[in-house]
Protein backbone atom coordinates (compact mmCIF):
# COMPACT_ATOMS: atom_id res chain seq x y z
CA UNK A 1 0.00 0.00 0.00
CA UNK A 2 1.39 3.38 -1.02
CA UNK A 3 0.91 6.52 1.03
CA UNK A 4 -2.28 8.28 0.04
CA UNK A 5 -5.45 9.94 1.25
CA UNK A 6 -6.83 6.76 2.77
CA UNK A 7 -3.71 6.20 4.86
CA UNK A 8 -3.82 9.77 6.12
CA UNK A 9 -7.55 9.59 6.85
CA UNK A 10 -7.09 6.39 8.84
CA UNK A 11 -4.61 8.16 11.11
CA UNK A 12 -6.95 11.14 11.54
CA UNK A 13 -9.92 8.86 12.26
CA UNK A 14 -7.97 6.95 14.92
CA UNK A 15 -6.91 10.24 16.53
CA UNK A 16 -10.49 11.53 16.57
CA UNK A 17 -11.79 8.23 17.95
CA UNK A 18 -9.22 8.26 20.77
CA UNK A 19 -10.10 11.82 21.77
CA UNK A 20 -13.84 11.16 21.73
CA UNK A 21 -13.53 7.85 23.58
CA UNK A 22 -11.70 9.52 26.46
CA UNK A 23 -15.04 10.97 27.56
CA UNK A 24 -16.47 7.44 27.86
CA UNK A 25 -13.49 5.52 29.21
CA UNK A 26 -10.19 7.38 29.69
CA UNK A 27 -8.46 4.17 30.86
CA UNK A 28 -9.23 2.06 27.77
CA UNK A 29 -9.88 3.96 24.52
CA UNK A 30 -8.21 1.28 22.38
CA UNK A 31 -11.46 -0.40 21.14
CA UNK A 32 -12.50 2.88 19.51
CA UNK A 33 -9.17 3.10 17.67
CA UNK A 34 -9.48 -0.50 16.46
CA UNK A 35 -13.00 0.18 15.21
CA UNK A 36 -11.83 3.28 13.33
CA UNK A 37 -9.12 1.27 11.57
CA UNK A 38 -11.58 -1.42 10.46
CA UNK A 39 -14.26 1.06 9.37
CA UNK A 40 -12.21 3.13 6.89
CA UNK A 41 -13.54 2.24 3.43
CA UNK A 42 -12.47 3.16 -0.14
CA UNK A 43 -15.78 4.80 -1.17
CA UNK A 44 -18.59 6.83 0.39
CA UNK A 45 -21.17 4.17 -0.43
CA UNK A 46 -19.11 1.43 1.19
CA UNK A 47 -18.54 3.65 4.23
CA UNK A 48 -22.29 4.12 4.63
CA UNK A 49 -23.03 0.43 4.00
CA UNK A 50 -20.30 -0.63 6.41
CA UNK A 51 -21.67 1.76 9.04
CA UNK A 52 -25.19 0.29 8.78
CA UNK A 53 -24.03 -3.34 8.63
CA UNK A 54 -21.55 -2.91 11.45
CA UNK A 55 -24.18 -1.24 13.62
CA UNK A 56 -26.42 -4.28 13.23
CA UNK A 57 -23.77 -6.96 13.68
CA UNK A 58 -22.06 -5.18 16.57
CA UNK A 59 -25.38 -4.77 18.39
CA UNK A 60 -26.21 -8.41 17.80
CA UNK A 61 -22.72 -9.54 18.79
CA UNK A 62 -22.80 -7.46 21.96
CA UNK A 63 -26.13 -8.97 23.01
CA UNK A 64 -24.98 -12.54 22.29
CA UNK A 65 -21.67 -11.93 24.10
CA UNK A 66 -23.44 -10.42 27.11
CA UNK A 67 -25.82 -13.38 27.38
CA UNK A 68 -22.98 -15.82 26.78
CA UNK A 69 -20.89 -14.20 29.49
CA UNK A 70 -23.80 -14.37 31.95
CA UNK A 71 -24.59 -18.02 31.20
CA UNK A 72 -21.21 -19.54 30.32
CA UNK A 73 -18.78 -17.12 32.04
CA UNK A 74 -15.55 -16.14 30.30
CA UNK A 75 -13.89 -19.53 30.03
CA UNK A 76 -11.85 -19.94 26.81
CA UNK A 77 -14.11 -22.69 25.47
CA UNK A 78 -17.16 -20.52 26.11
CA UNK A 79 -15.60 -17.62 24.23
CA UNK A 80 -14.80 -19.93 21.33
CA UNK A 81 -18.39 -21.23 21.18
CA UNK A 82 -19.83 -17.70 21.19
CA UNK A 83 -17.37 -16.66 18.47
CA UNK A 84 -18.54 -19.56 16.26
CA UNK A 85 -22.18 -18.64 16.89
CA UNK A 86 -21.66 -14.97 16.02
CA UNK A 87 -19.75 -15.85 12.83
CA UNK A 88 -22.59 -18.15 11.73
CA UNK A 89 -25.15 -15.41 12.36
CA UNK A 90 -23.14 -12.78 10.45
CA UNK A 91 -22.69 -15.11 7.48
CA UNK A 92 -26.39 -15.96 7.53
CA UNK A 93 -27.18 -12.24 7.35
CA UNK A 94 -24.70 -11.77 4.45
CA UNK A 95 -22.59 -9.42 6.57
CA UNK A 96 -19.32 -11.29 6.52
CA UNK A 97 -17.31 -8.11 5.84
CA UNK A 98 -18.14 -6.76 9.30
CA UNK A 99 -17.42 -9.94 11.21
CA UNK A 100 -13.82 -8.99 12.16
CA UNK A 101 -14.69 -5.95 14.23
CA UNK A 102 -17.79 -7.67 15.63
CA UNK A 103 -15.65 -10.50 16.98
CA UNK A 104 -13.27 -8.02 18.62
CA UNK A 105 -16.29 -6.52 20.39
CA UNK A 106 -17.57 -9.98 21.40
CA UNK A 107 -14.25 -11.00 22.96
CA UNK A 108 -13.87 -7.71 24.86
CA UNK A 109 -17.45 -7.94 26.22
CA UNK A 110 -17.15 -11.59 27.28
CA UNK A 111 -14.07 -10.64 29.25
CA UNK A 112 -16.39 -9.02 31.81
CA UNK A 113 -18.50 -12.20 32.31
CA UNK A 114 -21.92 -10.62 31.90
CA UNK A 115 -21.27 -7.16 33.36
CA UNK A 116 -23.72 -5.10 31.31
CA UNK A 117 -22.10 -1.79 32.29
CA UNK A 118 -18.80 -3.00 30.85
CA UNK A 119 -20.60 -4.40 27.78
CA UNK A 120 -22.38 -1.11 27.14
CA UNK A 121 -19.11 0.79 27.47
CA UNK A 122 -17.33 -1.45 24.96
CA UNK A 123 -20.28 -1.21 22.59
CA UNK A 124 -20.27 2.57 22.72
CA UNK A 125 -16.50 2.72 22.19
CA UNK A 126 -16.90 0.60 19.07
CA UNK A 127 -19.60 2.92 17.76
CA UNK A 128 -17.38 5.93 18.41
CA UNK A 129 -14.66 4.40 16.25
CA UNK A 130 -17.07 3.54 13.42
CA UNK A 131 -18.68 6.99 13.43
CA UNK A 132 -15.26 8.69 13.54
CA UNK A 133 -14.06 6.78 10.49
CA UNK A 134 -17.30 7.49 8.61
CA UNK A 135 -17.20 11.23 9.32
CA UNK A 136 -13.54 11.58 8.40
CA UNK A 137 -14.01 9.56 5.21
CA UNK A 138 -16.81 11.79 3.87
CA UNK A 139 -15.36 15.14 4.99
CA UNK A 140 -11.57 14.87 4.56
CA UNK A 141 -10.54 14.23 0.96
CA UNK A 142 -13.75 12.30 0.19
CA UNK A 143 -13.00 9.33 -2.10
CA UNK A 144 -13.61 10.03 -5.79
CA UNK A 145 -12.82 6.77 -7.62
CA UNK A 146 -14.25 8.05 -10.92
CA UNK A 147 -11.91 11.06 -11.02
CA UNK A 148 -8.96 8.86 -10.06
CA UNK A 149 -9.92 6.37 -12.77
CA UNK A 150 -9.96 8.98 -15.54
CA UNK A 151 -6.61 10.44 -14.46
CA UNK A 152 -4.98 7.01 -14.28
CA UNK A 153 -6.16 5.83 -17.72
CA UNK A 154 -3.63 7.89 -19.70
CA UNK A 155 -0.73 6.96 -17.41
CA UNK A 156 -1.49 3.26 -17.73
CA UNK A 157 -1.78 3.54 -21.51
CA UNK A 158 1.59 5.32 -21.75
CA UNK A 159 3.27 2.52 -19.80
CA UNK A 160 1.55 -0.15 -21.88
CA UNK A 161 2.34 1.48 -25.25
CA UNK A 162 6.05 1.56 -24.43
CA UNK A 163 6.05 -2.16 -23.67
CA UNK A 164 3.99 -3.03 -26.75
CA UNK A 165 6.20 -0.99 -29.06
CA UNK A 166 9.34 -2.76 -27.83
CA UNK A 167 7.92 -6.26 -27.30
CA UNK A 168 8.13 -7.64 -30.86
CA UNK A 169 11.38 -5.83 -31.70
CA UNK A 170 12.86 -7.26 -28.49
CA UNK A 171 14.65 -3.98 -27.73
CA UNK A 172 13.82 -3.82 -24.05
CA UNK A 173 15.81 -5.81 -21.48
CA UNK A 174 14.03 -8.91 -20.20
CA UNK A 175 14.38 -7.94 -16.54
CA UNK A 176 13.01 -4.46 -17.23
CA UNK A 177 10.17 -5.92 -19.32
CA UNK A 178 9.09 -8.29 -16.55
CA UNK A 179 9.21 -5.56 -13.91
CA UNK A 180 7.30 -3.05 -16.04
CA UNK A 181 4.78 -5.70 -17.09
CA UNK A 182 4.19 -6.61 -13.44
CA UNK A 183 3.67 -2.95 -12.56
CA UNK A 184 1.31 -2.58 -15.50
CA UNK A 185 -0.75 -5.55 -14.35
CA UNK A 186 -1.05 -4.01 -10.90
CA UNK A 187 -2.12 -0.67 -12.39
CA UNK A 188 -4.83 -2.31 -14.51
CA UNK A 189 -6.04 -4.20 -11.43
CA UNK A 190 -6.18 -0.86 -9.57
CA UNK A 191 -8.21 0.63 -12.43
CA UNK A 192 -10.59 -2.32 -12.32
CA UNK A 193 -11.09 -1.87 -8.58
CA UNK A 194 -11.82 1.85 -9.02
CA UNK A 195 -14.31 1.10 -11.79
CA UNK A 196 -16.11 -1.39 -9.57
CA UNK A 197 -16.29 1.19 -6.78
CA UNK A 198 -17.92 3.99 -8.74
CA UNK A 199 -20.16 1.53 -10.61
CA UNK A 200 -21.34 0.29 -7.23
CA UNK A 201 -21.92 3.84 -6.01
CA UNK A 202 -23.92 4.77 -9.07
CA UNK A 203 -26.15 1.69 -8.87
CA UNK A 204 -26.75 1.75 -5.13
CA UNK A 205 -26.80 5.39 -4.04
CA UNK A 206 -28.83 7.14 -6.73
CA UNK A 207 -30.83 6.61 -9.86
CA UNK A 208 -28.69 6.49 -12.95
CA UNK A 209 -29.21 9.23 -15.51
CA UNK A 210 -28.76 8.42 -19.18
CA UNK A 211 -25.56 10.47 -19.40
CA UNK A 212 -24.10 8.69 -16.38
CA UNK A 213 -25.01 5.28 -17.79
CA UNK A 214 -23.32 6.24 -21.06
CA UNK A 215 -20.21 7.27 -19.14
CA UNK A 216 -20.11 3.87 -17.45
CA UNK A 217 -20.18 2.17 -20.86
CA UNK A 218 -17.29 4.37 -22.00
CA UNK A 219 -15.20 3.74 -18.89
CA UNK A 220 -15.83 0.01 -19.08
CA UNK A 221 -14.64 -0.08 -22.70
CA UNK A 222 -11.55 1.96 -21.79
CA UNK A 223 -10.69 -0.60 -19.13
CA UNK A 224 -11.40 -3.54 -21.42
CA UNK A 225 -9.16 -2.08 -24.14
CA UNK A 226 -6.27 -1.80 -21.69
CA UNK A 227 -6.85 -5.36 -20.52
CA UNK A 228 -6.75 -6.59 -24.13
CA UNK A 229 -3.50 -4.71 -24.68
CA UNK A 230 -2.07 -6.42 -21.61
CA UNK A 231 -3.20 -9.78 -23.05
CA UNK A 232 -1.11 -9.03 -26.14
CA UNK A 233 1.94 -8.48 -23.96
CA UNK A 234 1.23 -11.72 -22.14
CA UNK A 235 0.85 -13.71 -25.37
CA UNK A 236 4.04 -12.23 -26.84
CA UNK A 237 5.99 -13.18 -23.74
CA UNK A 238 4.57 -16.70 -23.62
CA UNK A 239 4.48 -17.66 -27.31
CA UNK A 240 6.10 -15.28 -29.78
CA UNK A 241 9.78 -15.88 -29.17
CA UNK A 242 9.28 -19.63 -28.81
CA UNK A 243 8.29 -19.86 -32.50
CA UNK A 244 10.55 -19.96 -35.55
CA UNK A 245 10.22 -16.62 -37.33
CA UNK A 246 11.68 -14.75 -40.25
CA UNK A 247 12.57 -11.04 -40.28
CA UNK A 248 9.55 -10.52 -42.54
CA UNK A 249 7.28 -12.03 -39.89
CA UNK A 250 8.73 -9.80 -37.20
CA UNK A 251 8.18 -6.77 -39.42
CA UNK A 252 4.63 -7.92 -40.18
CA UNK A 253 3.68 -8.18 -36.49
CA UNK A 254 5.60 -5.09 -35.41
CA UNK A 255 4.08 -2.86 -38.11
CA UNK A 256 0.51 -3.82 -37.30
CA UNK A 257 1.05 -3.55 -33.57
CA UNK A 258 2.37 -0.01 -34.05
CA UNK A 259 -0.78 0.79 -36.05
CA UNK A 260 -3.00 -0.59 -33.27
CA UNK A 261 -1.23 1.41 -30.56
CA UNK A 262 -1.53 4.62 -32.60
CA UNK A 263 -5.27 4.00 -33.05
CA UNK A 264 -5.66 3.46 -29.29
CA UNK A 265 -3.85 6.74 -28.65
CA UNK A 266 -6.10 8.61 -31.09
CA UNK A 267 -9.25 7.15 -29.49
CA UNK A 268 -8.19 8.39 -26.05
CA UNK A 269 -7.37 11.83 -27.46
CA UNK A 270 -10.87 12.00 -28.93
CA UNK A 271 -12.34 11.43 -25.47
CA UNK A 272 -10.27 14.40 -24.30
CA UNK A 273 -11.73 16.37 -27.24
CA UNK A 274 -8.26 17.00 -28.68
CA UNK A 275 -8.82 15.28 -32.05
CA UNK A 276 -11.57 15.71 -34.59
CA UNK A 277 -13.79 12.75 -35.50
CA UNK A 278 -12.22 10.82 -38.39
CA UNK A 279 -14.43 8.22 -39.99
CA UNK A 280 -11.89 7.46 -42.72
CA UNK A 281 -9.23 6.53 -40.18
CA UNK A 282 -11.65 4.19 -38.38
CA UNK A 283 -12.78 2.52 -41.60
CA UNK A 284 -9.19 2.03 -42.75
CA UNK A 285 -8.21 0.59 -39.37
CA UNK A 286 -11.02 -1.97 -39.54
CA UNK A 287 -9.81 -3.07 -42.98
CA UNK A 288 -6.19 -3.22 -41.83
CA UNK A 289 -7.06 -5.23 -38.73
CA UNK A 290 -9.12 -7.73 -40.74
CA UNK A 291 -6.39 -7.98 -43.38
CA UNK A 292 -3.79 -8.62 -40.68
CA UNK A 293 -5.71 -11.59 -39.31
CA UNK A 294 -6.44 -12.98 -42.76
CA UNK A 295 -2.76 -12.86 -43.70
CA UNK A 296 -1.77 -14.36 -40.37
CA UNK A 297 -4.05 -17.31 -41.09
CA UNK A 298 -3.36 -17.83 -44.78
CA UNK A 299 0.29 -16.91 -45.36
CA UNK A 300 2.03 -18.67 -42.49
CA UNK A 301 3.22 -22.24 -43.00
CA UNK A 302 1.23 -24.35 -40.53
CA UNK A 303 3.78 -27.14 -40.78
CA UNK A 304 6.58 -24.90 -39.56
CA UNK A 305 7.39 -25.25 -35.87
CA UNK A 306 5.73 -22.68 -33.68
CA UNK A 307 3.14 -21.40 -36.16
CA UNK A 308 0.31 -22.22 -33.76
CA UNK A 309 2.03 -20.08 -31.16
CA UNK A 310 2.19 -17.20 -33.62
CA UNK A 311 -1.51 -17.64 -34.36
CA UNK A 312 -2.24 -17.12 -30.64
CA UNK A 313 -0.30 -13.85 -30.70
CA UNK A 314 -2.06 -12.76 -33.90
CA UNK A 315 -5.46 -13.51 -32.38
CA UNK A 316 -4.63 -11.48 -29.28
CA UNK A 317 -3.56 -8.48 -31.41
CA UNK A 318 -6.69 -8.78 -33.56
CA UNK A 319 -8.93 -8.91 -30.50
CA UNK A 320 -7.15 -5.86 -29.08
CA UNK A 321 -7.83 -4.03 -32.32
CA UNK A 322 -11.47 -5.14 -32.34
CA UNK A 323 -12.03 -3.67 -28.87
CA UNK A 324 -10.36 -0.44 -30.01
CA UNK A 325 -12.87 -0.22 -32.86
CA UNK A 326 -15.64 -0.22 -30.27
CA UNK A 327 -13.77 2.31 -28.14
CA UNK A 328 -13.36 4.62 -31.13
CA UNK A 329 -17.07 4.37 -31.99
CA UNK A 330 -17.91 5.42 -28.44
CA UNK A 331 -15.48 8.33 -28.71
CA UNK A 332 -17.10 9.48 -31.95
CA UNK A 333 -20.57 9.15 -30.40
CA UNK A 334 -19.63 11.06 -27.24
CA UNK A 335 -18.01 13.81 -29.31
CA UNK A 336 -21.05 14.19 -31.60
CA UNK A 337 -23.42 14.15 -28.61
CA UNK A 338 -21.46 16.92 -26.87
CA UNK A 339 -21.57 19.02 -30.05
CA UNK A 340 -25.34 18.49 -30.26
CA UNK A 341 -25.72 19.66 -26.66
CA UNK A 342 -23.60 22.74 -27.37
CA UNK A 343 -25.69 23.63 -30.43
CA UNK A 344 -28.89 23.14 -28.42
CA UNK A 345 -27.55 25.44 -25.69
CA UNK A 346 -26.68 28.10 -28.29
CA UNK A 347 -30.19 27.92 -29.77
CA UNK A 348 -31.79 28.20 -26.33
CA UNK A 349 -29.60 31.17 -25.44
CA UNK A 350 -30.52 32.83 -28.74
CA UNK A 351 -34.23 32.28 -28.09
CA UNK A 352 -33.89 33.73 -24.58
CA UNK A 353 -31.99 36.79 -25.84
CA UNK A 354 -34.26 39.87 -25.64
Amino acid sequence: MSFGARVLKTGIAVTLALYLSMFLNPQSPVPAAIAAIFAMQPSIYRSWKYFLDQLQTTTLGAIVALLGGMVLSNEPIAVGLIIVLVIMICLKLNMGETVGLTLVTVVSIMEASGDWHFALNRFLLTLVGIVSAFLINITVFPPKPKVQFVKQIQNVFNSMSLLLRTSISDEIKEVVFRDEKGNLGGSIKSLSDKYNLFEEEQKKMKRSKFSETRQMVVYKQMLLSLQKGYDVLDSVERHYFQAQRTPEMDQFFDTHLELVIKFHEHALLKFEDKLKPNGEEAAQFILDNDRFMEQAISQFDVDQEGMLRLSIVAAAIYDYGYQLERLNRLAEHVHSSSEDHESQDKILNWLKWP
